[in-house]
């Protein structure tokens, strides 16, 4: 096999993290008719959990066909999926202003679960994780989260915020994985690509 791995994901904080670990990857980002987002769709009564994982093996499926219709060499796929849960709410991403100030809304004061699910799969093994993480917003005002909101900040993260931003000074209170709530967990991504034959 190359000695790299694809990272199926347009995110910059998997790529920065993945870095980090001193991985050596290459993009394998979806072709222009596919519909990334649709993968991202709840079902009914679905738990965080499952969600998170479901959709995180939907898209090594989306990612490995892509891999073969384009003829690129075989190593490692990455996927991975975030998400957001106030108890058995689902917070995705945002759909526009309005929407990622309700959710900031929900979520101040609270303390919520981060739950990032990471799968690596080669041609012939699939291996997956799944980080789970609590992050405590203190209350917030309205023109705090106006405020916030307006930094664009939120758009495209799941639950509205980037835990690595500005929200960071809202934050009182972390534990879990630091970087799983960025996501992609370091510890738990070290695992899976051990488990692959992929680090010492």
């Amino acid at each position: 096999m190359p000695p790299f791995v694809y990272l199926a994901s347009q995110s910059p904080r998997r790529q920065q993290l993945l870095a980090q670990m001193g991985v050596s990857f290459e993009l394998l980002l979806p072709d222009e008719d596919e519909d990334a987002e649709a993968l991202e769709v709840a079902l009914p009564r679905e738990t965080p959990g499952r969600y998170v994982q479901r959709v995180t093996q939907l898209k090594l499926d989306a990612a490995q066909a892509r891999l073969v219709r384009r003829g690129l060499p075989v190593a490692p796929v990455i996927c991975s999926d975030t998400t957001v849960a106030l108890g058995p709410v689902i917070y995705g991403k945002p759909v526009d202003f309005d929407d990622a100030c309700r959710m900031l809304r929900e979520l101040a004061g609270k303390t919520h679960r981060v739950l990032t699910a990471v799968s690596v799969g080669t041609a012939s093994q699939r291996v997956q994780c799944l980080s789970e993480s609590r992050v405590t917003f203190e209350p917030l005002v309205d023109s705090q989260i106006r405020a916030y909101v307006s930094s664009g900040e939120p758009m495209g993260k799941a639950g509205a915020y980037a835990v690595q931003g500005s929200a960071a000074r809202h934050i009182s209170r972390i534990s879990g994985s630091y970087s799983g709530i960025m996501g992609l967990p370091v510890f738990e991504t070290a695992k899976l690509l051990q488990a692959v034959g992929r680090m010492d």
